[in-house]
């Protein structure tokens, strides 16, 4: 098993300041450990430049940046090329990270939403009709602006046409040319604690945790991991992130599902817990919980 991290951008030979931690793990449980550019990955027609550095060829997984569907594709065939199988395929990846993908399989967990493809505002006004009358949330099908709530994510009430589009139009600009998709809109639920976020290879919860946002927050949310595992086994993608929290009738609530390889860890997660589970040396049983921590 070998597992790509990004190369630290000013010392190229070493791992991102970020992953670094990972990739000792790693390296100490036995791995491979490769470097790949993400810079040249994220740019046009780059994947066979970031992947200069790989000289070892099996299955492999991905911890690194965020890649947007299409850069993934490329770096996969970049990688087969050189004899590197990504155990996530892009197709996966897309499944994942992209909110249409897993949406209809847990949308029973999940607010309700609706989407555009691509940034029209007519067909904005659409998907704000469908929606119906209410507030939602705003965001795209990778990334929400939550950073900016008032003017960038948050709508009052859909059936005021102009101040939702007021909010989808600062959306667009401060997302730029990292607007992935369309418009997404997800009904406006309250809720009540900090979100948990859970780790699942192969279909089985190896580890649950606080939110990087939120990372000195205990986990309050008491995962049904036994429930879940059906609906989230039933996708078929080998390694996701589910963040859950509590709304205020007490109902526990899918907020996101991502592709493990992108999402952030806790520093309350041991990079050896994140490591074992992906080379299946955690023992059958209880998934690991972090006890909080710092970032």
């Amino acid at each position: 098993m070998i597992l790509l991290v990004p190369a630290d951008v000013l010392h190229p030979r070493r791992p991102d300041e970020h992953f670094a931690a990972e990739a000792e793990a790693a390296r100490a449980a036995g791995l491979e450990v490769a470097l790949i550019d993400h810079d040249a990955a994220a740019g046009p027609g780059g994947a066979e430049q970031a992947v200069r550095a790989v000289r070892t060829g099996g299955p492999a997984w991905y911890r690194g940046w965020m890649l947007r569907s299409e850069q993934y594709a490329a770096l996969d065939a970049a990688l087969r090329r050189r004899g590197v199988t990504l155990r996530t395929g892009p197709e996966q990846y897309r499944r994942a990270h992209e909110l249409p993908g897993w949406y209809s399989a847990l949308a029973a967990l999940t607010p309700r939403t609706v989407w555009t493809a691509g940034d029209d505002y007519a067909e904005f006004d659409r998907a704000r009709a469908e929606l119906g009358s209410g507030p939602a949330v705003l965001r795209d099908y990778t990334k929400s602006m939550k950073h900016y709530w008032a003017e960038a994510a948050y709508i009052p009430e859909l059936d005021d046409a102009e101040a939702s589009r007021r909010v989808a139009r600062r959306f667009r600009e401060l997302r730029g040319e990292d607007m992935t998709g369309g418009f997404v809109l997800r009904r406006f639920e309250r809720f009540v604690s900090a979100e948990v976020r859970t780790w699942w290879v192969d279909g089985r919860c190896a580890m649950i945790g606080p939110h990087p946002d939120t990372p000195d927050d205990l986990p309050a949310v008491e995962v049904d991991v036994a429930a879940l595992g059906g609906p989230i086994a039933d996708l078929g993608l080998p390694f996701v992130t589910a963040d859950f929290a509590l709304r205020d009738d007490g109902t526990r609530r899918l907020i996101e599902l991502g592709d493990g390889q992108v999402s952030d860890r806790p520093a309350s997660i041991p990079p050896e817990i994140l490591i074992a589970a992906l080379s299946g040396g955690l023992p059958d049983g209880s998934p690991h919980t972090g006890a909080g921590g710092s970032s």
